[in-house]
């Protein structure tokens, strides 16, 4: 369950000047995840299940309507072009609804009521989506967690993981070659993800980061040149929220591993590609004490 927010903090951070801008600050909504509108005019993010829009130089928050889905998931990604936003809904499956709101149409197949469907990437020619499908496993609920890849306009399943230690994350390169996401692989105790990349048909699977800190979310620059990634203390499981956890860069071979804003947060912070179309900024969200 969502904890009572404290505080919920919007923010912006641009590399080349060190400095972050607050954007918004609330205690009467629980917004997660914010995307960059293509444009670069707009944030889109989740508050309390519903998606919001707000300008990204900060003001009122705009609902997005979604027709008949009322429980969103915190994963969703804008298409290319931004004409689409991509959701995750709690029923389990993947929608797509205009950039302006409407009715949602949805996307994922029937894979059976304890297999959901956790968007986190959008190819760049906007044909393909990246999921993580997550099943029971040895009779454990949600234990099975691997990355698939669905057509945009629906279409059979492709799994490209198959293995009980969970990946997350997914999301594509730029030049739509590789896949980059977190995983468990090869872990030694449990919860310890670190961050893989994968070519598109599930091979090469690469291991890039190599630390005692539990790495999540992935995300490429739009000029390709930097990874955007969530790093939290070593022992933590999962991606909790309330934890002390560092937002770093690397290069997309793994090196110039840099830390660049520490803060209170985890989940929600930034699940989805939040950078700007610039390659320069960034949206995050805090949660401090």
């Amino acid at each position: 369950m969502t904890p009572v927010p404290r505080s919920c903090q919007l923010w912006t951070h641009t590399l080349s000047t060190g400095e972050s801008q607050l954007i918004l600050e609330t205690t009467s909504q629980w917004i997660e995840a914010p995307n960059w509108t293509p444009d670069g005019d707009s944030l889109v993010l989740n508050a309390d299940g519903s998606l919001y829009r707000i300008p990204a130089v900060g003001g009122e928050l705009e609902q997005i309507p979604t027709g008949q889905l009322a429980d969103l998931n915190n994963d969703h990604v804008l298409s290319p072009d931004g004409a689409t936003i991509y959701l995750s809904s709690n029923d389990g499956h993947l929608y797509s609804v205009a950039a302006a709101g409407g009715e949602p149409r949805r996307i994922t197949n029937d894979r059976g009521p304890d297999f959901h469907h956790y968007l986190h990437g959008v190819s760049p020619d906007g044909g393909t989506l990246a999921y993580v499908g997550v099943q029971p496993y040895q009779g454990v609920p949600g234990m099975y967690r691997n990355v698939f890849t669905i057509p945009a306009a629906g279409g059979a399943d492709i799994q490209l993981t198959d293995s009980p230690a969970a990946a997350d994350g997914p999301e594509f390169s730029v030049d739509g070659q590789w896949i980059w996401f977190n995983s468990e692989h090869g872990a030694q105790r449990p919860g310890h993800a670190q961050i893989f990349r994968m070519r598109t048909d599930g091979s090469e699977l690469t291991q890039m980061t190599f630390d005692e800190r539990v790495n999540w979310f992935p995300h490429v620059s739009p000029d390709g040149t930097r990874i955007l990634y969530l790093s939290f203390p070593p022992g933590t499981e999962g991606h909790p929220s309330d934890r002390d956890v560092v937002l770093r860069t690397m290069t997309p071979d793994g090196q110039d591993i840099t830390d660049v804003v520490a803060l209170q947060g985890g989940q929600g912070t930034i699940n989805v590609n939040s950078w700007a179309p610039d390659s320069d900024r960034f949206a995050y969200v805090s949660y401090p004490r």
